[in-house]
């Protein structure tokens, strides 16, 4: 894990309550994130790490609680402060959701072409840095279905970063990948936030990669649809006085 120098809090929770046609699904969540931290949000299956993401970035509202997104309130915004606060993020979906019918830099420009009104030839030139910077040079006019998995979800990340984010939000963005592949995207994770600044908050369970990039984590549990720990991995690891939360972290299977 890279050590770095924190700043301000970015992104704050308070008593976050969600629920699904009526059937809790998070509960009392609380947790803040420092500028400039990679964060990580993990948890079992069904214990509500996407869900939890989607509400942050606003695409869900909470029953009841604050989200604050670099001081900004995203539950109570109006549109044009909703705008406002979208324009300082960005977000790579699991998928990696590049539409396949458009080129890599058709799909560069989608956020650009919402969020801007700069000429298409600058989109195009910013399209081509963002692309240069995670190694992603020339692939311009390619098509996604010529990448390979791994290529995606760096175009996606590339995406993510248009509009000069000061938090990106990546939801399980090793899935499916193999682990060099796995390995060469955390270090693309850390280059970016040393170089840039960027906080990021990334919903994942894949351990070698939270014991790369995580600062901090905050795990959520599919029974109490809370959070049961949040601290360092090899905290949590080492001292955590929550059992599953250690075995989680050291790979062990649970006692028959």
């Amino acid at each position: 894990m890279a050590g770095h120098e924190q700043g301000k809090e970015i992104i704050r929770v308070r008593a976050l309550d969600a629920a699904y046609g009526g059937k809790s699904v998070l509960k009392g969540i609380d947790f803040s994130v420092q500028q400039g931290e990679v964060f990580v949000i993990l948890g079992g299956s069904g214990s509500g790490k996407s869900t939890l993401l989607k509400h942050i970035i606003g695409l869900y509202k909470p029953t009841s609680g604050e989200i604050l997104i670099d001081g900004d309130d995203m539950v109570s915004a109006d549109e044009t402060m909703r705008k406002r606060i979208l324009g300082k993020i960005g977000v790579s979906y699991q998928s990696g959701a590049l539409f396949g019918s458009m080129t890599v830099q058709e799909n560069m420009r989608l956020p650009m072409e919402e969020f801007t009104r700069l000429p298409r030839e600058a989109m195009d030139f910013i399209a081509c840095i963002k692309l240069a910077l995670v190694g992603l040079a020339g692939t311009n006019q390619l098509m996604p279905s010529e990448l390979s998995g791994g290529m995606q979800k760096r175009a996606a990340i590339a995406r993510a970063l248009a509009l000069d984010p000061k938090i990106v939000f990546l939801d399980e963005p090793s899935a499916g990948l193999d682990p060099i592949t796995s390995a060469g995207l955390d270090q693309l994770i850390l280059r970016l936030r040393d170089s840039l600044g960027i906080t990021f908050v990334v919903v994942t369970h894949e351990l070698p990669s939270i014991y790369t990039i995580a600062d901090r984590v905050i795990m959520l549990s599919s029974e109490t649809k809370s959070i049961v720990a949040q601290g360092t991995p090899r905290d949590l690891r080492d001292s955590s006085d929550n059992e599953w939360v250690r075995r989680f972290f050291k790979r062990e299977p649970e006692q028959t």
